[in-house]
C-alpha cells in the first residue's frame, strides 16, 4: 500500500482534532484515532503499543485536566462543590445543544451551559446573584483554560504522530 493514504489520514485527523478541541468537542480522541488508523494502514510497522499507549494516556490526561480545571475555577470564584458539578454538567449539556449550529454553536453552547449550570445551582443554594455570576464566570474561565491545556496536549499528540510517520 502506498504511504500517501495513511499520512493523509494522519494529517487530516491531526488538524481536524486540533480544531475541535477549542469547541469543546473530542478533538484529542480524533487525533488518537488518526494515530491508530495510521498504524493499522501501515500494518503497525511504525506505530507500536507504546506510541498508542502514550497517545491514549495524553488524551485521558486532557479529560482529567478539563474536569479538574472546571471544578477548580468554579470553587476559586466562590462556588460550592455542587456549583462545580453544575458547571461540569452545564458545560456538557451546553456543548451538546450547541452542536447543531456548526462551530459557533458548540462554543457558545459550552460556555453558556457551564455559566448557566454553575450560576443557577449556586444561586439556588446561596440566594446571592453576585455569587452566582462569579461562579458562572469561573466556570467559563475554567473551560477556556482547559481548552488551552488540551490544545497543548494535542500538539504533543500531533508531534507523536509526525514522529511515527517519519519512522514509517
Amino acid at each position: 500500500m502506498s504511504h500517501v493514504l495513511p499520512v493523509l489520514l494522519l494529517g487530516v485527523c491531526t488538524i481536524f482534532g486540533l480544531l475541535l478541541v477549542p469547541l469543546g468537542l473530542p478533538g484529542l480522541w480524533v487525533m488518537v484515532a488518526g494515530i491508530v488508523g495510521y498504524g493499522w494502514l501501515t500494518d503497525f510497522r511504525s506505530v507500536g503499543v507504546a506510541t498508542m499507549g502514550v497517545a491514549l494516556g495524553l488524551a485521558f490526561l486532557g479529560e482529567i485536566i478539563e474536569w479538574w480545571l472546571g471544578f477548580r475555577f468554579a470553587r476559586t470564584y466562590g462556588g460550592s462543590r455542587r456549583s462545580a458539578w453544575g458547571a461540569l454538567v452545564g458545560g456538557i449539556v451546553g456543548a451538546a445543544m450547541g452542536v447543531p449550529v456548526p462551530v459557533v454553536g458548540s462554543v457558545i453552547g459550552a460556555f453558556l451551559g457551564s455559566f448557566a449550570g454553575a450560576a443557577l445551582l449556586e444561586y439556588s443554594l446561596s440566594s446571592t446573584p453576585g455569587t452566582a455570576v462569579r461562579v458562572g464566570w469561573g466556570a467559563v474561565v475554567g473551560r477556556a483554560t482547559a481548552a488551552a491545556a488540551k490544545i497543548a496536549l494535542g500538539v504533543v499528540i500531533a508531534v507523536l504522530g509526525v514522529f511515527a510517520a517519519l519512522r514509517g
